[in-house]
């Protein structure tokens, strides 16, 4: 299988081809279908397995086609992630595989000041990459808004809840549309992280 047989645009797989990806990895040929078609999607993944790609690339297509000429961006996926290296590395990968769409992203992490990312925000992207603390501050802040979210990653869930940010990750899924598509990404599957994925998916 190669990723002309996932139902991929050219411009994303032009972007692949640049990255020297030739065929897609057994967690990319499983999940990319299921993320281009909507559907919710509990994956387990190691790191370094191509996990990202695996949700980022039909994300960035579902998103491609929603975009409308010469109007502001808005925020329809959140990308939600443990640490600011890991938001960080996902910004990248996100960059890299929308070079020849139209999608505009920004990530956004505590431990810096606000107001290069609150101008990003204020330009309008349609991809948003997070970690949980600096999120919630935003929204409080009156910056973010999660009305318009029709896609939400929770990305290393495990982690997520290692680091205790289960309080968190709850009231963001508080926050989300009730109907939405929900992709959560873990290295393990304790029965904690099945049970809260179940949660998220019937919000």
């Amino acid at each position: 299988m190669t990723f002309k047989d996932l139902s991929l645009i050219e411009p994303i797989l032009k972007a692949v081809s640049d990255q020297n990806y030739s065929q897609p990895t057994p967690i990319q040929e499983k999940a990319i279908p299921l993320v281009l078609a909507e559907k919710d999607v509990l994956a387990c993944a190691q790191t370094g397995t191509g996990k990202t790609a695996a949700f980022a690339i039909p994300i960035i297509q579902n998103t491609q086609a929603r975009v409308l000429p010469n109007a502001k961006p808005r925020v329809t996926s959140l990308i939600l992630t443990p640490t600011r290296e890991l938001a960080i590395q996902i910004g990248e990968n996100i960059t890299a595989y929308s070079k020849y769409t139209q999608v505009r992203h920004t990530v956004i992490f505590g431990g810096v000041k606000q107001q290069k990312q609150v101008e990003k925000l204020r330009r309008g992207v349609d991809i948003l990459v997070a970690t949980p603390g600096r999120l919630l501050d935003l929204i409080d802040q009156g910056f973010i808004k999660l009305g318009g979210i029709q896609s939400f990653v929770l990305d290393e869930a495990d982690r997520m809840l290692d680091m205790g940010f289960i309080n968190d990750i709850k009231r963001v899924i508080r926050l989300l549309p009730t109907k939405r598509q929900s992709l959560f990404f873990s290295a393990t599957l304790p029965p904690n992280i099945v049970e809260l994925s179940k949660q998220i998916s019937s919000e």
